[in-house]
């Protein structure tokens, strides 16, 4: 390294542990649609007791991102040929929706159908059966509305 050089970012490892999981008719990578609007089914969300006091204020018509660890990824795919087409030219997946990535943290908007208890179903979930749940984030609209 020379006095002109950054000094290189230690690597840092973060511990989560998911709220919920995602329990849906969706088995396989390759049953799933590849995005929420392209066909994914209606899925239940089931919630850990230990997230109850969040889970208070969710409610039927309520938009959520859900915010998801894609574990049954390949953490060390870096570029994919987007929507798997090998006539398009391989893609750094930052610049794709690929599950397969460094950090494979998935985004899915939804809309709570209904509440019961712990469990939560949404509409249009393209996540898999069993698959984590790390966090739930609302779909804010206008500045009016926050």
């Amino acid at each position: 390294m020379t006095v002109d050089e950054p000094p290189t970012p230690a690597i840092e490892t973060f511990v989560l542990h998911p709220v919920a999981r995602v329990e849906s008719s969706l088995r396989e990578r390759a049953d799933a649609p590849r995005q929420g609007d392209e066909g994914a089914p209606d899925a239940w969300v089931v919630f850990d007791e230990s997230v109850r006091a969040a889970l208070a204020d969710v409610k039927a018509g309520d938009e959520l991102i859900l915010i998801t660890w894609f574990d049954r990824a390949d953490r060390g795919v870096q570029s994919v040929h987007p929507r798997s087409d090998p006539t398009r030219p391989p893609t750094g997946v930052f610049s794709t929706r690929s599950p397969d990535r460094p950090n494979p943290l998935g985004l899915h908007r939804v809309t709570v159908l209904a509440v019961d208890d712990l469990r939560v179903h949404v509409n249009n979930l393209e996540a898999l059966d069993g698959t984590p749940i790390i966090d739930v984030k609302p779909v804010i609209g206008d500045i009016s509305d926050r």
